[in-house]
């Protein structure tokens, strides 16, 4: 049995990944690894995240694109450039931006 781990980061907050260049802003929160065994073993196993801890949806952008990221809490670090994330669905799930997180819309369109 795994034990859960409370989540270090909340929805809405603005992290970036520790190894790799890219940041979002997180829309949901899996309290331990749920994705498919494929997607887990696609990542190097030298940088393959812990399957017991939180892993975090983000609404994820780099230079080059937006998209949406699953991310582990050992490879998430809190953003602090205070630039607004540019990804399109932001609207659509998140209101004000105050530089370090976004405040859930009450009434969220789908």
């Amino acid at each position: 049995m795994m034990i859960e781990k409370k989540a270090k980061f909340q929805i809405g907050e603005v992290v970036k990944h520790r190894l790799f260049p890219f940041r979002g802003v997180i829309f949901d929160v899996d309290p331990t690894f749920n994705n498919t065994e494929e997607w887990w073993l696609s990542i190097p196993a030298e940088v393959r995240p812990r399957k017991d801890q939180p892993f975090y949806h983000l609404l994820a952008e780099n230079e080059q694109t937006e998209y949406v990221a699953y991310v582990s809490e050992q490879n998430l670090l809190p953003d602090t450039s205070a630039e607004p994330v540019r990804h399109p669905q932001v609207e659509e799930i998140f209101d004000d931006f105050d530089g370090d997180r976004y405040v859930v819309r009450v009434n969220q369109t789908h």
